[in-house]
């Protein structure tokens, strides 16, 4: 894997790890109901879930290529036109607007628990990954590139959870992401189309 294809991957996990939804309000729940080490362990076990989808998506996009190429294909364009179409659903948005978060106190097993059920069952990681390792999975892959692609997604990821858990002990930081939350949106949009008409241009 070259550093610029690395850095492209970088980029589409960073903002898919940014973009506000379900695994953000379980990450604010716990930092803000009970505080900074909940918050981390439940970044942490949700990298965890991250790290067995992407792992399962990268391994089985690596099969499709060697014996079954025409469904690789096929599967490679599908997943440029579900970037495209996140991509101007990115760029259409006005942002996350306010985040609810509801206050309920929990053990830090719970908090894990939490993180890790909150990624395994949310089929659109499923989708995203499928959609994004399509792009970069090649025949001549070898399984250092594998374990780049799938420690890629789970690091970033946990770091940006736990990045908001440990912001969030500062409360003005919630607030500004949500206020940039559009902009955010806009430049991720931007990218994902990028990706995809690279794709379609090949």
């Amino acid at each position: 894997m070259t550093l610029t294809t690395w850095l492209s991957l970088v980029a589409i996990c960073c903002l898919g790890a940014m973009s506000p939804g379900p695994s953000l309000a379980v990450v604010l729940r716990h930092t803000v109901s009970n505080g900074r080490a909940h918050g981390i362990a439940t970044a942490i076990s949700h990298a965890l879930g991250v790290a067995l989808w992407a792992l399962l998506t990268v391994w089985g996009l690596a099969v499709l290529v060697v014996e079954w190429p025409l469904i690789y294909k096929l599967l490679t364009y599908a997943g440029a036109a579900y970037l495209m179409w996140m991509g101007i659903k990115a760029l259409r948005s006005n942002g996350a607007g306010p985040i609810n978060v509801e206050q309920v106190a929990a053990p830090i097993s719970e908090a894990a628990r939490d993180g890790l059920m909150v990624s395994l069952l949310n089929p659109k990681l499923a989708f995203f990954f499928i959609a994004l390792f399509s792009q970069f999975v090649s025949a001549e892959l070898v399984l250092a590139d594998k374990l780049i692609m799938t420690g890629t997604a789970s690091v970033i990821d946990a770091l940006w959870y736990i990045i908001i858990a440990v912001a969030l002990s500062h409360s003005t930081v919630l607030e500004k992401l949500q206020k940039r939350s559009a902009t955010i949106d806009k430049i991720s949009g931007v990218i994902l189309l990028g990706l995809a008409l690279r794709v379609f241009t090949l």
